[in-house]
């Protein structure tokens, strides 16, 4: 399986240029290829109240995330301690969520890296390679 950096995501609780909304996690976010540090701001519509028992889910609604990009997002998740989805954010691919080494990390297989919720890459963005 081939792994590279995508983006980090933080949460916000104003609304910020440019949203999209995500139906399945109830959450608009931006798009970390306009942004130079590859940083995803993240709203939720109404945030959920995790107990802080279930460490993981309570750590991906109130702590920062590290996303990677995977070719293989089954073999990615093979012994991982997955805490949301896979579900499909926005038409590109599919995303899921776990909670590793203490760290809440996203696992995004591309199915179209063209574009980002039907919007155009930004001029001059290009992946991370593998």
């Amino acid at each position: 399986m081939k792994k590279a950096f995508d983006h980090v995501g933080l949460w916000t609780s104003e609304p910020q240029p440019g949203e999209f909304w995500v139906e399945f996690s109830k959450v608009w976010v931006t798009n970390p290829r306009a942004h130079p540090q590859r940083i995803e701001y993240l709203r939720p519509k109404e945030k959920p109240d995790v107990p802080a028992e279930q460490v993981g889910l309570w750590k991906l609604w109130n702590r920062p995330h590290v996303a990677y990009r995977v070719d293989n997002l089954a073999a990615a998740l093979q012994g991982e301690e997955l805490i949301f989805g896979p579900f499909d954010p926005g038409g590109f691919g599919q995303v899921a969520f776990i909670l590793k080494n203490g760290c809440v990390e996203e696992f995004l297989q591309y199915s179209d890296l063209g574009h980002w919720f039907g919007q155009p890459n930004p001029q001059g963005w290009s992946p991370d390679p593998f």
